[in-house]
Parts: C-alpha cells; sequence; structure tokens
C-alpha cells in the first residue's frame, strides 16, 4: 500500500458468516410485535405464519388522512458484475436509524425468482443487514408473483380465446402486443410460435414470454393506488391493434373483473422485519432496467402515513431507478422525496476506472480517481431531480484505507456529502454516521422533485431529455421500426405518458462494455411499446431483452434442501 502520512486510518472489518448462516440463526419476532411498532394492530393484519403479514385495506383508511413522513431514496453507481450492495444499504440505514433512536420504516421489492435462480442467488439483503424470513422472500414469498403471472396469462389466454372464437374484435393477428410472463429466466421463451397444430389448438401466430417482474401487470401493481385504480388501469391495456390500425383494450374482452379477483390479495402490501426488527414493506418488484424499478406505491405511502423517516430504493443506478423513480412513480403517485443516498463500492469504481473483475481486490489509487467519473456522472443527476445527495461507501475487507480515503477525498472536491457504510458488517451500528448525515440533509429540504420533460412534450422530446441529461448521449438515432411504433402511439394518442428507458444497466450508454462516463455517443432506439395500463411509454434501446437468460454457471447449481427442510445456496 502506497498510504500517505495524512491518509486516515480504517479499523479493520470483522469477519462474518455467510448471508444464509446470519439469517437462519438470527431471531425474529412475531410479525405482531413489528406491526405494533408502526401502531398497527391484529385487525389490520392478514398474517401468512409467524413472520409475515399483508396490510388489510382497512388500515390504509385509517391512516390516509396523517401527514406523510420523509422520504429517503437510495440509489447507486453504475453496476458490475461484482454488485454494489444497494438493498444491503436502504436496509442497513433504516437499522441506523434505530440505533439513534430514530422512528423508521422501509419500503423494498420483492425478488423475482429468475434472477434468484439465475445470476443473482437472492436480493434480500447481506450479512446483518437483511430482511427476514430471508428464504421466503426470495422464493415464493406471499404468492404476489404466482397471482401476477396468472392475471397477465388469463388475458393472453382471453385475446387468443377471442380470435378463436369469430374474432369479433377483428383483432389482427400479427399485431397483437400481448405476449405471456413466467418467473424464470428462460431465454428459449422469447420468441416463439404458438397455436400449432389442428384449428381447434387455436390459431398459428409469433408471441414470446417476458418475465414477471418486466410485465405490465406487475408495473401496474406498483403504481395502482387501490382496487379501483388497478380495475381502471388493466381495462385500459392495449392487447393489440385491429386490422384499422387501431388499438384494441383489454376492457374490450370483458374479463376485467376475473383479472382483479386473481389480484385482490397481491394488491396489499406485505409487511416483514430486518435482522433488527425493523418493519418492512416489501411489495411489487418491476425490474429497473427493462420496467420502472420501484416498489408499490401503496407499500410507500402507506410506510409514509406510519413513520417520520422512510427508506426506499430503486432498481441498479441513478440513470434507470433513480430516474424512473422521479419521471414515473413520484409523478404518478405525488410523492415528494427528500434527499437521495448514492451507494457506491471501491471495486466498483476500479472497474469503470479500467481494472479487471479479477483484480479488484487489489489497491489501485489511479484506475479509482479515473472510475470516480461514474459516481460524479451519477450524484450530478441525482441533483437534477433536485434531490440533496449523500453517498454512501459501501465498504468491503479488500477495500485499503487511501482508496476510502481517495473517496471521500473526491467526493468533497464536487461538493457532495460522503460517508462510509459498514451495515453488512456491524448491522445498524455500521451505519450511524450516514444515518445522521441523511437525517440532517431531509429535514432541511421540503421536497419538490424537479422534472426534465413536460409530459405534453412530444415522445422524441421526452426520450432524448433522458439520452442527453441523463446518458449523456449527443443524440437519439430511431430504427425504422421504432419510427413506425411512434407514430401508431401519436396517431392513436397514446403518447401523453411519461417514457420508460429500457437501457443496460451496466453502462451509462445503450452499450454494456462501455464503462465509466462515456461521452460522445448517441442513443439507439430499436422500437417503442406503450404500456398503457401502467401509464408510460417503454423505449427499446440497444440490445435489451424483456425476458433474461441465465448464466452458464448459475445460482440454482448451490440452491439445496436438507431432510430438515434446511435451505443452503442462496445469499
Amino acid at each position: 500500500m502506497n498510504q500517505t502520512n495524512n491518509t486516515k486510518s480504517y479499523q479493520p472489518l470483522p469477519n462474518i458468516p455467510a448471508d444464509i448462516e446470519i439469517s437462519q440463526k438470527a431471531e425474529m419476532k412475531p410479525i405482531q410485535d413489528i406491526a405494533s411498532k408502526l401502531n398497527l394492530n391484529e385487525e389490520d393484519l392478514e398474517v401468512y405464519g409467524k413472520y409475515k403479514a399483508k396490510l388489510e385495506d382497512q388500515s390504509w383508511e385509517r391512516i390516509k388522512d396523517r401527514p406523510d413522513g420523509k422520504l429517503i431514496l437510495v440509489t447507486a453507481v453504475t453496476p458490475t458484475p461484482a454488485g454494489e450492495g444497494k438493498t444491503c444499504t436502504s436496509i442497513g440505514l433504516a437499522q441506523a436509524f434505530g440505533k439513534l433512536g430514530v422512528e423508521h420504516a422501509l419500503a423494498l421489492r420483492e425478488p423475482s425468482m429468475g434472477p434468484t435462480f439465475g445470476i443473482k442467488g437472492g436480493a434480500a439483503g447481506g450479512g446483518y443487514s437483511q430482511v427476514l424470513p430471508m428464504e421466503d422472500i426470495n422464493m415464493h414469498f406471499t404468492g404476489d408473483l404466482h397471482a401476477i403471472a396468472a392475471a397477465h396469462n388469463l388475458l393472453a389466454a382471453v385475446v387468443d380465446n377471442s380470435m378463436h372464437f369469430d374474432n369479433p374484435l377483428d383483432l389482427d393477428p400479427d399485431r397483437v402486443t400481448w405476449r405471456r410472463t413466467l418467473d424464470v429466466c428462460d431465454r428459449q421463451l422469447r420468441n416463439c410460435e404458438a397455436g400449432l397444430g389442428s384449428k381447434f389448438d387455436g390459431f398459428p401466430h409469433s408471441t414470446g414470454f417476458d418475465i414477471v417482474a418486466a410485465s405490465e401487470v406487475m408495473t401496474i401493481m406498483a403504481l395502482a393506488k387501490d382496487m379501483e385504480d388497478l380495475r381502471e388501469r388493466l381495462g385500459r391495456i392495449v392487447v393489440g391493434y385491429n386490422r384499422s390500425g387501431k388499438p384494441v383494450f383489454a376492457r374490450e374482452l370483458n374479463c376485467i373483473g376475473s383479472l382483479c379477483v386473481i389480484l385482490k390479495d397481491a394488491l396489499k402490501p406485505n409487511l416483514v422485519q430486518t435482522t433488527e426488527h425493523t418493519p418492512v414493506m416489501i411489495h411489487c418488484g418491476p425490474f429497473g432496467n427493462i420496467a420502472h424499478g420501484c416498489n408499490s406505491v401503496r407499500a410507500t405511502k402507506m410506510a409514509l402515513k406510519l413513520a417520520p423517516y422512510v427508506v426506499t430504493e430503486a432498481g441498479f443506478a441513478a440513470d434507470l431507478g433513480a430516474e424512473k423513480f422521479i419521471h414515473i412513480k413520484c409523478r404518478q403517485a405525488g410523492l415528494n422525496p427528500n434527499a437521495a443516498v448514492l451507494v457506491a463500492t471501491i471495486r466498483a469504481l476500479k472497474f469503470h476506472g479500467g481494472v479487471e473483475k479479477e483484480n479488484l481486490g487489489v489497491e489501485n489509487v489511479e484506475a479509482l480517481r479515473e472510475g470516480c467519473q461514474n459516481l460524479k456522472t451519477h450524484a450530478e443527476n441525482v441533483r437534477k431531480y433536485g434531490l440533496p445527495v449523500v453517498v454512501a461507501i459501501n465498504r468491503f475487507p479488500t477495500d485499503t484505507d487511501e482508496e476510502l480515503e481517495t473517496v471521500r477525498l473526491f467526493c468533497e472536491s464536487i461538493g457532495v456529502d460522503c460517508e462510509l457504510s459498514e451495515v453488512v458488517a456491524r448491522g445498524g451500528d455500521g451505519g450511524t454516521e450516514l444515518a445522521k448525515t441523511v437525517k440532517r440533509l431531509v429535514d432541511e429540504t421540503p421536497g419538490a422533485p424537479s422534472y426534465l420533460y413536460d409530459l405534453e412534450d412530444n415522445l422524441k422530446t421526452k426520450i432524448e431529455a433522458v439520452a442527453r441529461e441523463i446518458y449523456r448521449a449527443d443524440g437519439v438515432d430511431y430504427t425504422e421500426e421504432a419510427e413506425a411504433s411512434i407514430a401508431r402511439l401519436e396517431e392513436n394518442q397514446l403518447d401523453q405518458w411519461p417514457v420508460c428507458m429500457a437501457k443496460t444497466q451496466s453502462s451509462l450508454s445503450d452499450d454494456p462494455k462501455k464503462k465509466n462516463a462515456p461521452r460522445g455517443w448517441r442513443l439507439q432506439v430499436r422500437d417503442v411499446k406503450v404500456s398503457n395500463g401502467a401509464g408510460f411509454i417503454v423505449a427499446l434501446t440497444g440490445k435489451m431483452m424483456l425476458m433474461p437468460g441465465m448464466p452458464k454457471e448459475a445460482a440454482f447449481n448451490r440452491i439445496d434442501i436438507d431432510s430438515e427442510g434446511r435451505i443452503s445456496g442462496l445469499s
């Protein structure tokens, strides 16, 4: 280590057990005890076993007129294959509020089983900063994702059934846009031919599957205020276009009541706890790279009525999750966040500075300084949303004193608060300084997000605003298919929504190979489609797919269960 004389010395991190060992040894409190911290009683709960519950609709009716608490968004720098720990930081920050005696709550996303068995292996935090029961949350939980998949696929079956029986809506078989969904990463199902066989087996047409977390029903669930809003949103879904080029809406198929019945329990937020018994509302989990990447409006708004400080997260980096959190979720729900935490790791910044994954544990201050341009860009972006920002350095054992000090000094040079986060190794105790800084900024900020475009702007103006202001692109290029799709949306007055950019999470650009803070490039939009029920327009960029694939070595290789029901391999 080339440590200078004035470099601050940091205490070493303790060795900790594997995530699943910590979660399985943690002592959970009955869910009624967790609810009581929010002044909820047993009548407010629909209990799922000892440690999980759904919150009844009557709870909202009782608290809806209370003033809102302060809302804190946790976002991150551009992620790397090593992982950055945004969920861990969210959980640890909330637990740190508890250590300071500050009343608080968490509002997080539900994991998808696709990435759990694929590349991630779990999404319930890590170390002493986890939500519990971890195994349940990562798997079936309370069945929300299964209900969403069932409702989505029922609508697909109804569409096909209508076309099989005389096609009264005159749907064009080549312009049916409603696909099917599955909560598994399965590239083989991205593009399919369905209805093969005799005429009794349906009608042949091209279709495909999207992963549940990218489905429109998932995004609708996450944004719906109540059952009435859910019903209206489901009804306005565009399932395809007729032979005259006009949109066909789900409400024309007379099945919305059935969809609502399937989703009635899934609409209720879930209540669980952290390793330090912080109340957590986990509900809905749209992907941040191909959907809007936030937990449900219902969970967030309920948490804000029940606690004076609420921590939430948005998927992937600030160019994706945070941008959509502001332009889609906050805009639709009338939310006013007060501050943002930008999670960074030494190894992520070295990766963006040109260090290969296998060498990220080796000190490299020069590469670190170079990679800090990625951090700077995201910090600038968060400020464009009108939020004060705190950088949280999620510390790893391989981080050296000089590297930690380099990032702290860089943050100081760009006028951004910076605090060390050791919540994975120390729980809430490892995040108290971060919590103090966040609380100070939150208390000073009234909360009024800034938007980079108006809803009345045309669709290309909205796309270009995000591309130039957030991604730092020089401009936007559209394929012929994208141009035709935009023209169709404008012709049918379906272009009034905010834009949801479907872009790689691995780069600020649309090319996952471009690291750090690329400049001198143009965004490529290959197609545009409306999620009319969700209330946004998806711009597909680069090679983004709505159904991920599994890696060669996937998490399912190591997940197992023994004869006593003890699960292993989740992390």
